[in-house]
């Protein structure tokens, strides 16, 4: 496992059309995911153990942006043939265990995580109503253990900001965990 930053974002790129797979096989496009006040993608996975710790905290997040009128989607982009406990099954039972409620989505070429510049899971893009990005930065303070109980929502807190006009805050500080698993070739 390699624990990697995301890189500093770079700001006001309008959101890159997507069509995939959800856990049923139906097919999602960004416009299908988007909120009228902005949309959330997050790059995930089943097995890192970063995801496994914040997923919670991102159910709940997830639940107050809807609320707020915030889009949110997760799309699974690692090589699932090389690491199985990324397939499809195994991403059926992940969002059953956990109670994951947004559309999961299969990157299988993962086309759609290299346009968007995803380097690890998690890996959060948070985009206004146009579609501009105006996120890129982490959940949270927590990693592999919870933040501190009075730690800021960041990503909630910023997406909030949004969906009521005020735009996201200036600081936006990494987020961090596994590689994405890059197929070989």
């Amino acid at each position: 496992m390699v624990s990697l930053q995301t890189p500093p974002g770079d700001l006001g790129w309008t959101a890159a059309e997507f069509s995939l797979p959800d856990l049923d096989g139906t097919p999602r496009r960004f416009a299908d995911v988007a909120g009228e006040a902005g949309t959330v993608i997050a790059f995930i996975c089943n097995h890192c153990p970063y995801v496994k710790a914040m997923i919670p905290r991102f159910i709940a997040d997830a639940a107050a942006l809807k609320a707020a009128g915030v889009g949110v989607a997760a799309i699974m982009p690692n090589d699932f043939h090389a690491y199985p406990d990324d397939a499809p099954d195994a991403m059926r039972a992940f969002a059953a265990g956990t109670g994951l409620d947004c559309p999961y989505l299969l990157d299988e070429s993962q086309a759609v995580a290299r346009a968007y510049g995803a380097v690890c899971t998690p890996d959060f893009f948070g985009f206004d109503a146009a579609g501009r990005l105006v996120y890129r930065g982490r959940l949270d303070a927590g990693r592999k253990d919870p933040p501190p109980a009075d730690a800021p929502h960041e990503l909630r807190d910023a997406m909030l900001a949004v969906a009521a006009g005020r735009g996201a805050p200036e600081t936006q500080l990494p987020s961090m965990g596994c590689s994405i698993k890059w197929r070989q070739g």
